[in-house]
């Protein structure tokens, strides 16, 4: 790419997303400005001035073959990945899991990003868009200042501050012998499954309801608990059980329309699940916005009749969380419809996780420098796990949009599918690999075969 050696791009945000779409536009010769407020600016979040710090767990989750998180780990290996290379540097032990001292997972890329020739970082507040060709991966904490700016750009409707995340649970998981596929009355399509309803008798919802107000809530920081808009218009369940022993049978789980095949009467209380994905592979648990720990969260769930097994692809959550409507604003390579020098990438897009966030970073440095250098930028295929999330926060429902991480539950289904969880899961990523690494040679961009990964836990 030697026809822009020398141009000049801005990265804004020094997070897993900035720091990766840094270093590929870096590797392709285009100079780079990389701007980081902190230490200038903190977040309330981070407690360093290092790049790619990690501010949550240290883990990356798992790296089995067989998982979602270990197929987008394989794929970010085949794109060249600096922090998943860094990560795996400074791994510890976590089984199948990948998880790293996270010191010096981020005194890593720091001194790579600091060292790189065409890499320059400045340690600057951005509070406009940039006006050249600039990448925004600014995160989930992304400055007042700049999320207004961001809002002009965008619509002040299609930028969000609190994030209020349901549940989603795998189709197949879901027992069909307890739940009932019905719309309230009768509206709708159905046949077609519109919602998957969980009945519940007047002992199994006082049972539910003691274990939500048992349960324990995560810890707010001091930045969400004393903003007075934090749970405004979208409260908890566990806080609307709260109020009284029957606010949920008369909010969120009001059975009123609906009628439990089994007995034919209307149920004490519904908890009800709308399909979340076009393939009808994912549905997520509408209005069950939840503050509580992952674990005890869990728990409470699974005394839903119907969801006793279920897989939980994602669990509930209330944070703060600043991110765009991508289905309306982006395009599958994470440029900007009217705009496509302007990429976005990292949680601001709407994916979630640490992989998630280096995964969009990384292609959005590649497709930035393949349009500087007037190149067709790349579009995934949809059955890689990163064309898959970007295929998915970019074509969601918009008026339900909401984050999310890796899981197969977004890949196009398998032709004759393994029945072995398992052997499925390797069925995936097989077929993953082999169209990405054609995607890869057919764009003129060279596939790092991936590390073997650890064999799946028996």
């Amino acid at each position: 790419m030697s026809g822009i050696e020398g141009l000049r791009v801005t990265v804004v945000g020094g997070g897993l997303a900035g720091s990766e779409a840094a270093w590929q536009l870096a590797e392709r010769g285009l100079d780079v400005e990389l701007y980081e407020m902190r230490p200038r600016r903190t977040t309330g979040a981070h407690v360093s001035d290092r790049l790619g710090e990690l501010v949550c767990s240290n883990s990356f989750g798992s790296q089995l073959a067989d998982r979602a998180p270990g197929m987008l780990k394989a794929e970010l290996q085949m794109l060249g990945s600096l922090l998943i290379r860094i990560a795996h540097d400074t791994a510890l032990p976590a089984g199948g899991a990948l998880a790293v001292d996270r010191e010096a997972f981020a005194a890593q890329v720091t001194g790579a990003l600091e060292s790189h020739p065409r890499i320059h970082i400045r340690r600057e507040e951005v509070t406009e868009i940039p006006a050249g060709p600039a990448l925004i991966a600014t995160g989930p904490l992304t400055s007042e200042t700049l999320a207004k700016a961001i809002a002009t750009l965008a619509g002040q409707e299609y930028l969000y501050f609190y994030d209020a995340i349901a549940p989603i649970v795998t189709a197949e998981s879901i027992d069909l012998s307890i739940a009932f596929r019905a719309s309230r009355y009768g509206r709708g399509q159905e046949a077609d499954g519109d919602y998957i309803n969980c009945p519940m008798n007047r002992e199994e919802y006082e049972a539910f309801v003691a274990a939500l107000l048992d349960a324990e809530t995560a810890e707010l920081r001091d930045f969400e608990r004393e903003d007075p808009r934090f749970f405004e218009g979208c409260l908890p369940i566990e806080q609307i059980a709260a109020r009284g022993p029957e606010s949920l049978a008369f909010g969120p789980m009001r059975p009123v329309g609906l009628r439990d095949p089994r007995t034919g009467k209307r149920p004490h209380a519904v908890v009800q699940l709308r399909r979340d994905n076009l393939a009808g592979s994912l549905y997520n648990l509408v209005g069950f916005q939840t503050n509580l720990k992952w674990g005890q969260q869990e728990q409470a769930l699974r005394l839903i009749p119907g969801l006793a097994n279920a897989e939980f692809v994602r669990m509930g959550q209330m944070h703060r969380n600043t991110f765009i409507n991508s289905p309306t604003l982006l395009d599958a390579t994470l440029q900007f419809r009217t705009r496509p020098d302007l990429l976005f990438a990292g949680q601001i897009t709407g994916v979630e996780g640490y992989m998630g966030n280096v995964a969009t970073g990384a292609l959005a440095g590649i497709n930035l420098a393949r349009v500087m250098n007037g190149d067709n930028p790349l579009t995934l295929p949809p059955t890689t796990m990163l064309g898959a999330l970007c295929h998915y926060i970019t074509h969601a429902e918009p008026a339900h949009f909401q984050p999310m991480k890796s899981n197969f539950g977004i890949l196009p289904e398998l032709d004759n599918p393994p029945r072995d969880k398992r052997l499925r899961g390797l069925a995936y990523v097989g077929r993953g690999q082999r169209d990405l690494n054609e995607l890869l040679i057919a764009s003129g961009i060279v596939p790092i075969q991936p590390d073997a990964a650890p064999a799946p836990a028996s």
